[in-house]
């Protein structure tokens, strides 16, 4: 068989597979997000309806470690790994998606806030790791100019998830005092915003990612930093691991992480309708259709794990470079299309009880969706960064 001619590509050699284990802060985590779950579920159908989580909920998901989970370890956080909670967020995702994204949140903006300076930090964390951050970053709005020692920030930010129950706010703007002038984070507390209530989304209705709008404050200057420093995963003065890894490298399989849980609960509603018990009347899966969508979504869902779980291990362990997180883009985008195929295929199957108002499977097919067209998921732009990196 003759070779086709072409240009090379420098495709990176396969990574070694995740090995499954879990450290016991890991495992910790993951059973405490079992509990939370039982609440989360309780609360599943009301957080959808009220576009809202219930305070039982939020309170759980901060008691199990979610908050706390990637804060620095001086002020009692866990500094833990993506594969932790990666895991942990796909558990309660099987409860409620809404509940999930906002956990998932909560680590990843700690994980951001540790780029504050030291003061800024104590200020944040002193009392408690246990900390609700919301945040808005990408892509920047608003404005910040400097005025004496510290900031003067105002402006409109869309779709800040878990705004109102929020401690504090992390928010990017544009430094307008010079052309070249860099983009900035600012440390904002909860009292300081007002939140626009404007999320009337198809999915993921509980996060309540509304509008925050800053009339015009002044922001000390130990609260603020500089959002390359963030994208880039610059080391510094008590960052681990954790901290120092691009943005792009991390935050595509936390998103995915939702979606994955929704995916499994979908799988988990339509297999009891699919495959009742022994005895029951004209079993679904008597039909062939209905046998090959339990094994082509689950393989699919399966499949979708497999990489986030890659991806994660490759954030927690791989050495950092262009080509390890346009991988990880590419492997969280790719996730997520598998599990929206997943999805959409037990929802088209799954009898007609499957789309009523308010139901289960109806919820996670509306929770997968959305989750997935958020723009880090987006495979024309993972691919775009992907082919770059490999095709350079």
């Amino acid at each position: 068989m003759t070779a086709v001619e072409g240009p090379a590509l420098k495709v990176p050699a396969p990574d070694r597979a995740p090995s499954g284990s879990r450290s016991g802060a890991g495992a910790d985590l993951a059973a405490r997000a079992a509990q939370a779950a039982d609440a989360a579920a309780r609360h599943a159908a009301r957080a959808d309806r009220d576009r809202a989580l219930h305070p039982e909920v939020e309170r759980a998901a901060c008691e199990a470690g979610f908050a706390r989970h990637f804060v620095p370890g001086r002020w009692g956080g866990a500094q833990g790994t993506f594969s932790e909670l990666l895991g942990a967020v796909a558990v309660l995702g099987e409860a409620c998606a809404s509940a999930a994204w906002c956990a998932a949140l909560w680590a990843a903006h700690g994980r951001f806030a540790a780029y504050l300076p030291p003061a800024g930090q104590r200020e944040l964390w002193a009392t408690s790791p246990d900390v609700r951050i919301a945040a808005g970053v990408m892509p920047p709005a608003g404005s910040a100019e400097p005025t004496g020692d510290g900031w003067r920030l105002q402006g409109e930010w869309e779709c800040v998830s878990g705004a109102e129950s929020a401690d504090w706010l992390l928010l990017a703007a544009r430094d307008t005092s010079g052309a070249e002038c860099p983009a900035r984070v600012f440390l904002v507390p909860r009292e300081q915003v007002a939140v626009r209530d404007v999320w009337h989304s198809t999915g993921l209705r509980g996060t309540g990612s509304n509008t925050v709008v800053v009339a015009p404050v002044t922001v000390p200057g130990h609260r603020t930093f500089a959002l390359t420093g963030l994208l880039h995963g610059t080391p510094g003065p008590g960052r681990a691991r954790c901290h120092s890894v691009p943005a792009h490298m991390g935050a595509g399989l936390l998103f995915a992480a939702p979606a994955l849980g929704s995916a499994r609960q979908a799988l988990k509603v339509w297999s009891a309708w699919a495959c009742p018990p022994a005895g029951a009347a004209a079993p679904a899966r008597a039909q062939a259709s209905v046998r090959e969508t339990l094994a082509r979504s689950s393989a699919e869902i399966d499949a979708a794990a497999l990489l986030l779980e890659q991806a994660a291990w490759r954030a927690d362990t791989a050495a950092v470079s262009a080509a390890a997180v346009t991988r990880n883009r590419r492997d969280a985008a790719f996730a997520a299309d598998l599990l929206v195929s997943a999805v959409e295929r037990l929802f088209r199957t799954g009898g007609r009880h499957a789309r009523d108002d308010g139901g289960c499977l109806q919820r996670c097919w509306r929770d997968v969706h959305t989750a997935a067209a958020h723009g880090v998921l987006r495979m024309e732009t993972a691919a775009d960064a992907y082919a770059s990196a490999v095709c350079a």
